[in-house]
């Protein structure tokens, strides 16, 4: 029918809410990183810029606690204890980096966003 949406002809080109938020998550670091070189050649921009990675990789641990249940148990404890390991390591650089500054507001709330996604994934992993 002329003007209808097309259909997917395969199960693996049906739309997932999974890869949806993968891809969107993927491209707006994607862009943030791209844009880290126009960042201003000052004190703030070059902290900013060698920030990227730590702030890249705080998302990803946040991102990949969301999908603990897809693990075995075993797993899902060690995740635990890597997800931990890797928000402390990129929190320390992160803080270091910005010192004697506080961390700019969005920053301080990926950190507390992975803590809690942390926090949260600790308790329904010891409650199951």
């Amino acid at each position: 029918m002329a003007g209808s949406p097309q259909q997917p002809e395969r199960e693996d080109q049906v739309w997932r809410p999974d890869r949806l938020t993968w891809a969107v998550l993927l491209g707006r670091w994607t862009d943030f990183a791209r844009s880290a070189v126009a960042l201003p050649d000052d004190a703030a921009g070059r902290r900013l810029r060698a920030s990227v990675a730590d702030l890249i990789g705080l998302q990803a641990v946040w991102f990949a606690l969301s999908h603990l249940e897809e693990l075995t148990d075993d797993e899902r404890t060690l995740g635990l204890m890597r997800a931990g390991v890797l928000i402390d390591r990129y929190e320390a650089a992160l803080r270091r980096r910005f010192v004697p500054d506080p961390l700019p507001a969005q920053v301080e709330e990926l950190v507390s966003n992975a803590r809690s996604a942390l926090a949260e994934a600790s308790a329904t992993q010891a409650g199951g």
